[in-house]
């Protein structure tokens, strides 16, 4: 089951929002030949025109299992003021050559209004 966290963005604002992912035994969580994918929307019935991708990077090295999600200030300025649903996802193909998705955040966004 994912984690669950609120986050409120500023409009207008660049964002970063670093996860530090552990292991069962309380280690980082190596995430070589991870992929990861996140998105957000006004609820989960959007249609894809109301979703927004976060730029995401497995940090390097990818043993320490550093996951960064991004928005540059020109994608949260085009954000209507609201609330929003988002979730964070990480993949990789196992040795049967199946893809394993694990959904390893989800939650609510907040946009608050800016004047600059």
């Amino acid at each position: 089951m994912a984690e669950y966290e609120k986050f409120t963005f500023d409009k207008g604002s660049d964002i970063a929002i670093q996860l530090e992912l552990v292991d069962f035994t309380g280690n980082a969580k190596d995430l070589t030949d991870y992929d990861a994918s996140a998105k957000m929307k006004r609820n989960f019935n959007s249609d894809s025109d109301d979703t927004t991708d976060f730029a995401v990077a497995i940090n390097s090295p990818a043993t320490d299992g550093i996951v960064t999600l991004s928005l540059t200030n020109t994608q949260t300025d085009a954000l209507k003021v609201g609330n929003y649903v988002y979730d964070v996802q990480i993949s990789f193909v196992d040795s049967n050559n199946s893809t394993i998705i694990e959904r390893i955040l989800e939650g609510k966004i907040r946009v608050n209004p800016s004047v600059t």
